[in-house]
Formats: C-alpha cells, sequence, structure tokens
C-alpha cells in the first residue's frame, strides 16, 4: 500500500498557507545553502541527480 501524504495540507486554524519556493531562487545559482535554525546551522545541497539533501 502505499500511504503518502496530500502534498497540499489545510493549515492550522490561525495559521496563514505555506508557499512554496524554488531551490534554484533560494540558492540564486549555488549548489547549496546553508539555513539556520534555532542557533544550529543546516546545508541544504542539489545533488548532480537533481536530489536536495539537508545535513546539519
Amino acid at each position: 500500500m502505499n500511504d503518502q501524504k496530500a502534498q497540499t495540507e489545510t493549515p492550522a486554524v490561525g495559521q496563514p498557507p505555506v508557499s512554496p519556493i524554488r531551490f534554484r531562487d533560494l540558492a540564486q545559482g549555488a549548489t547549496e545553502v546553508l539555513v539556520e535554525h534555532e542557533g544550529q546551522v543546516y546545508r541544504l545541497r542539489l545533488t548532480r541527480n537533481g536530489k536536495l539533501i539537508l545535513n546539519k
């Protein structure tokens, strides 16, 4: 069986809807970006196969 979540979920009451952002717009031509979250830095990298990998 294939139990996949719907790609769009209804936001919680009082929450604005989430808008997708393209990786190429976020990275501005680079193949990776650094994302800071709660004092930790994460690396979001685009592979040669076009997949995204997130590392701490």
